[in-house]
């Protein structure tokens, strides 16, 4: 299990991360997040883990409680529709950003113990689409890191495309 977590978080491993996180990324449905597109051409595990690896870092040097962020980071997104084609209720656009946490909520809810900060997290880390404020310092951290992520992956992958248009087509 450490390879292939190791493997997923390439330059970014960091041993108590992992003992912090190793335990969520051992149930089989975590993993199943890897076959979920997110933000385009991203797996839904690989944001999770960017989100939960950088509040974990942040957390950790203010002094802030950086094993639920950390923890709370990898279920933000747990959930394993994809948000853009093929949700049963096809649940998409808004709608899909305002339900989407209740539904990870729920689901790391049903397989893994989560305490208050973990549960304000997960729930609210759509803020202000989610109309709730966050409560605590971790979960607003969780919000900000989670659109900087998201924005991060989203122009990777057109900073690419851009790319290949030029060399194609000078």
């Amino acid at each position: 299990m450490r390879k292939w977590i190791e493997k997923r978080l390439k330059d970014i491993y960091d041993e108590e991360f992992v003992d912090i996180v190793e335990d969520l990324l051992d149930h089989v449905l975590v993993i199943g997040l890897e076959d979920c597109r997110h933000h385009i051409k991203t797996s839904r595990l690989q944001h999770c883990l960017g989100v939960s690896y950088r509040c974990y870092r942040i957390c950790k040097r203010f002094g802030w409680d950086y094993v639920s962020a950390a923890r709370a980071g990898v279920l933000h997104d747990f959930y394993h529709y994809d948000s853009e084609t093929d949700h049963e209720d096809k649940v998409v656009g808004l709608r899909h950003l305002r339900t989407h946490p209740q539904l990870a909520l729920k689901n790391a809810r049903d397989h893994f113990e989560l305490n208050p900060v973990e549960i304000d997290i997960i729930a609210k880390h759509m803020w202000p689409i989610t109309f709730m404020p966050p409560r605590y310092k971790e979960s607003w951290l969780i919000v900000a890191v989670d659109k900087y992520c998201a924005i991060i992956e989203f122009f990777r992958i057109h900073r690419k495309i851009a790319h290949r248009r030029h060399i194609h087509h000078p």
